[in-house]
């Protein structure tokens, strides 16, 4: 009874930790080639299986997609729960040029992220559910971490926190847009950092910038 009951739990456990190594795999790789470029067999050689074993996890190359989209929001979300909670206003506007200048060094899932953002407007898709629940979650968290500086005196007491997290995450998102129209030769840092310095002069109590 013992051995019964811990070889599904064991072989469960092995399936739960293969399938994240093939999205961690799958992640580095569209990271590094993009998306179309990257055949499942390297990411299946990568991780040690067959393409065959893959497939077993992952019926077809867009369910690892939306997978590894998760696995992004999921690290970014983790990230910005990092952010102290003493960080001042004009800290958190930094921060999202930090999180910008991340998601550089990994120009792929940039690519993957307004690939995938396209197929989201389409409610019946798997990925409008993932969306939604990524945009809800974004905003509440920005949203908390500029109430704390309206909270600790270092942005206005009249700021509308969740509008600002909403505007911010907009023209992120729609800036990572253009920078894979301009095929990378947008500043999208700089404009980010241009954005973010515009809405600290708006809600800072001396109207400085960043």
């Amino acid at each position: 009874m013992t051995s019964s009951t811990r070889g599904p739990r064991g072989s469960y456990s092995v399936g739960i930790a293969r399938r994240q190594k093939i999205v961690e795999a799958a992640a580095r790789r569209f990271a590094q080639e993009g998306y179309h470029r990257t055949a499942l067999s390297r990411v299946a050689e990568d991780v040690g299986i067959t393409e065959g074993g893959l497939l077993h996890h992952f019926r077809s190359k867009k369910h690892l997609l939306l997978a590894v989209m998760e696995h992004r929001f999921t690290t970014e979300a983790e990230w910005w729960a990092r952010l102290p909670r003493e960080a001042s206003g004009p800290d958190v506007l930094r921060a999202m040029v930090a999180a910008t200048e991340r998601h550089l060094a990994e120009p792929g899932l940039i690519e993957l992220f307004v690939l995938t953002s396209a197929e989201a407007a389409d409610p019946t898709s798997a990925a409008h559910a993932l969306f939604a629940e990524r945009y809800q979650r974004a905003v509440d968290e920005l949203a908390r971490h500029l109430q704390l500086g309206v909270d600790g005196g270092t942005l206005r007491a009249d700021t509308d926190c969740a509008a600002v997290a909403r505007e911010c995450i907009a023209v992120s998102d729609g800036l990572q847009l253009q920078w894979v129209i301009s095929r990378g030769t947008l500043d999208l840092a700089g404009a980010v950092h241009l954005h973010a310095d515009r809405i600290a002069r708006t809600v800072t109590p001396d109207g400085r910038g960043l």
